[in-house]
Parts: structure tokens; sequence; C-alpha cells
């Protein structure tokens, strides 16, 4: 049976979720991902098979193989100047 590596419960739910891959400085956004969610704490786990998707689809768009459906533009700033 498997348990939440972060709150010890028992209780998952299949879902589908937004993931967020980094590569550096460059981000990756993701949606309806397959993954299982903890019921307590929501800690989310996902399939090797997926991340390994993921990862192959972030490097074909960074080297011009694969264009993305949609791009946004996302707004930075340091913690400081908030």
């Amino acid at each position: 049976m498997k348990t939440c590596n972060f709150c010890g419960n028992k209780n998952f739910t299949a879902k589908k979720a937004q993931y967020i891959y980094k590569s550096g400085s460059r981000f990756f956004v993701v949606n309806e991902v397959p993954c299982e969610e903890c019921d307590f704490c929501g800690e989310r786990y996902y399939e090797a098979a997926t991340l390994k998707k993921i990862e192959h689809a972030f490097e074909e768009i960074s080297h011009s193989k694969k264009k993305a459906s949609k791009e946004i533009n996302v707004p930075v700033e340091e913690f400081a100047d908030i």
C-alpha cells in the first residue's frame, strides 16, 4: 500500500493537475497531467513515464522541433522588492 511521503496518509485520488517543469531559468507549464493526490495534504505524485514525456516535450520546444500550443508572459520580482 502506498503512503504519502509528507504526511503518512494512505488515501489518494487520481486527478489531472497543472505541472510546472523548470530547467535553468526556463519554465514549461503543462495542463491536465495525470497524477495521484494525497487526500490529506494534497501532495501530488506523478509516474516516471509521465515526467519523462514532459521533459522530452520541453526539449523539443526548446530546440524548436515543436511549437507550444500557447505561450504566456510571467512577471518576476525579488521578494525583497515587493
